[in-house]
């Protein structure tokens, strides 16, 4: 509706075309849906390809937050084991020199 295109929206949901489904049409299925309008198929998918361009953009960026968290826990967790090591080491020290005396 947003592009002005109202006519085929009952074909569409006749058809049950949603998101996903409307992600994976072609020329040649729109033409099918009975969108016999060249200039509309080139609407659409115009908006289609925006879309499809629109959501890699935004799985890449989740991508790129996965991998830095993970990096972020993995310096943590070496952190952690970095600190634990030293205390016991630590504490092994006060024990030998405890045992030495």
């Amino acid at each position: 509706m947003s592009l002005n295109l109202e006519q085929y929206v009952s074909e569409f949901s006749a058809q049950n075309i949603n998101g996903e489904h409307l992600l994976q049409l072609d020329g040649s299925k729109l033409k099918a849906l009975g969108m016999t309008s060249s200039q509309d198929r080139a609407i659409v998918k115009k908006k289609l390809k925006e879309m499809k361009a629109s959501l890699e953009k935004a799985r890449k960026a989740q991508e790129k937050m996965e991998k830095q968290r993970e990096k972020l826990r993995k310096r943590e967790q070496e952190q952690l084991q970095r600190r634990s090591k030293k205390t016991d080491k630590c504490s092994s020290d006060a024990t030998e020199g405890t045992n030495e005396q």
